[in-house]
């Protein structure tokens, strides 16, 4: 709760910031001489509303949603050795980090992937493939599950929320204002909202999008390396390191978008498509790991 306080104080702070700059600009009467009848103080709080409200809406529903995209079916009773130990494995590693113990569920696919979700740490969902549970050993896995339950016990999937919710803001607030000049300043339209503004917005907020995501994809690769660290930190180094060095010899499966940010990797991309990448490249995660090792031994 303190997280989700801190950053809607902040976005309060920075759109009121961003408020007064466009007043000292001269903004908002530059639109009034051309008869827009913009709001901007209204805008700010209908972008909040709705760039957080959408953000929040698909960490309420995550768990549901994933379920129902990968197929992923909770262990209530374990029908085997390999599901017996799966959970036992989880339930020492929530026990260690300080969270309740998720739900653990298996999703059908030949690749080796995994991936946590919930709305809160104490309300997440940790899955694996049966792909990863076939291909990997023990410890392997081990480090995998700690992976998945180090951005759990972090709170990740709400502070990439939060960011989300942030970004999602300024792009709302940021397309409308400028559907305002276009419409009114340059085009010239007097009465109500012509087709350049509706045009320039949908233009606006998609180029804005695009731009936006580069930096929540630039805060969840960050994350991907303090996440390693605390699956290494819950099963060993050398595990956390084969692992990612296994995942390696064959990419893994790509997860439906909504969970991509949360998975143990995804397929590597090149050139400018890596500031849209959720995950740093395997080869890096193993190197950082690697020096890790070297500095606690």
């Amino acid at each position: 709760m303190k997280r989700i306080s801190l950053f809607l104080i902040t976005n309060i702070a920075i759109m009121v910031v961003l408020s007064i700059t466009l007043r000292i600009l001269g903004v908002d009467n530059l639109l009034k001489e051309n008869g827009s009848s913009l709001d901007i103080q209204a805008l700010i709080i209908f972008s909040g509303i709705f760039g957080f409200g959408g953000a929040f809406i698909s960490l309420a529903i995550s768990k549901w949603m994933a379920k129902r995209m990968t197929g992923a079916k909770v262990i209530e009773q374990p029908a085997n050795n390999v599901e017996t130990w799966l959970l036992e494995t989880v339930k020492k590693q929530s026990g260690i980090v300080g969270i309740k113990m998720p739900e653990v569920a298996i999703f059908p696919s030949g690749q080796m992937n995994a991936f946590a979700t919930g709305a809160s740490k104490n309300k997440a969902l940790v899955a694996v493939s049966q792909g990863l549970l076939d291909n990997m050993s023990q410890g392997e896995i081990e480090a995998v599950v700690g992976h998945e339950m180090s951005h759990v016990a972090n709170g990740d999937m709400v502070t990439l929320t939060l960011i989300q919710g942030v970004v999602n803001t300024f792009v709302i607030f940021f397309s409308r204002v400028i559907g305002h000049v276009v419409d009114r300043v340059i085009l010239k339209n007097r009465s109500g909202h012509g087709i350049g503004y509706f045009v320039t917005v949908i233009f606006a907020q998609i180029v804005l999008s695009i731009l936006a995501s580069i930096v929540v994809m630039y805060f969840s690769r960050k994350r991907e390396f303090i996440a390693d660290t605390g699956g290494a930190d819950l099963a060993g180094h050398q595990n956390m390191i084969n692992a990612l060095k296994r995942l390696a010899q064959k990419e893994p499966e790509p997860l439906p978008e909504q969970l991509a940010a949360f998975g143990i990797g995804e397929k590597p991309k090149t050139g400018w498509s890596q500031l849209w990448a959720s995950h740093p490249p395997l080869e890096n995660r193993i190197k950082a790991l690697e020096a890790r090792s070297i500095q606690s031994n």
